[in-house]
């Protein structure tokens, strides 16, 4: 009987298991759907009908669009492809199916908004509002864990063989693109297309950090009892204690850690002071949470 229970008690965990799984998934890649559509609206109704771009691969196809008047979707995937598969055998398995799906969505949805009129003939504005549209979508995949922008696989692999950064790096190719884009459609859309890539740039920090940003806080004190107790009752979050020692004196030490969003970290800290002058804080920004037990309450 014993053995029988157990027998059940494992086979209900693997189906949760799998439940949990598959509910990942489909919300993994609606995401990436939904940001494809909506990157995809941005392109075709406010960039790419006043000659405005993204960087990256996206910029290079809209350019051979231009040059060569076949589809912008064919070139999104003949030109993402060798990058698929150096993100493939760099970043992993999951990357690539997640970054070829929202390719072909992307390039399916481009060619269904194509046919519609632009929004705006204005190049300014189609670069603000072509910005904040593209650069909501393409945050959305980029936070399933797909991408659109090949260069930045380049940029991850030359950070590992060179001194630059992936930053220092993604910003170098797309300098090189943007000026192309200067001797094709001119220089002033060159410069309102470097305006599109600083507002799309900045959307996808906002898409993926959040717009109530978090912080990780860690405590080095000696009135671990009384600041833990205050902070889960008049912030309400939850602290995990750590021990730890001095690295000089060899002291122990209880090391607090808890997260906070933007607007309780000065709350956080005079409760910290209050309790124990001395404590030493170190706060750093998170970009996701997942899990935890403690809900929010008022801060008092």
């Amino acid at each position: 009987m014993e053995e029988k229970a157990a027998y059940e008690a494992e086979s209900v965990k693997q189906k949760i298991g799998q439940h949990r799984k598959a509910s990942f998934y489909v919300k993994k890649y609606a995401m990436i759907f939904v940001g494809a559509i909506i990157a995809a609206f941005g392109l075709e109704e406010f960039l790419i009908p006043n000659n405005v771009i993204d960087g990256g691969i996206v910029g290079v196809s809209i350019m051979m669009e231009t040059i060569t008047g076949i589809s912008l979707g064919v070139f999104l995937v003949i030109l993402n492809i060798p990058f698929l598969f150096m993100g493939y055998k760099q970043i992993g398995k999951n990357f690539a199916i997640a970054t070829l799906v929202a390719i072909c969505f992307l390039a399916v949805w481009s060619e269904i908004f194509e046919p519609l009129q632009k929004v705006t003939d204005d190049p300014f504005l189609a670069a603000i509002f072509g910005g904040i549209i593209d650069g909501l979508g393409v945050g959305l995949i980029i936070r399933a864990g797909g991408s659109l922008d090949g260069t930045e696989i380049v940029a991850i692999i030359m950070d590992k063989k060179s001194v630059f950064s992936v930053g220092e790096v993604v910003m170098f190719i797309n300098l090189f693109i943007l000026s192309s884009a200067g001797l094709l459609y001119g220089w002033d859309k060159a410069m309102y297309s470097l305006v599109a890539y600083f507002v799309i740039s900045k959307m996808i920090d906002v898409v993926i950090k959040g717009l109530d940003e978090s912080y990780a806080v860690m405590i080095v004190t000696n009135e671990h009892d009384e600041i833990t107790s205050a902070l889960n009752d008049r912030l309400g979050r939850g602290v995990t204690l750590l021990h730890g020692a001095g690295g000089y004196t060899g002291e122990s030490k209880e090391v607090l850690y808890c997260v906070v969003t933007r607007l309780e970290v000065d709350k956080l800290k005079e409760i910290v002071l209050d309790k124990d002058e001395n404590a030493f804080v170190t706060i750093n920004a998170v970009h996701d949470i997942v899990g935890g037990r403690f809900k929010k309450k008022s801060i008092h």
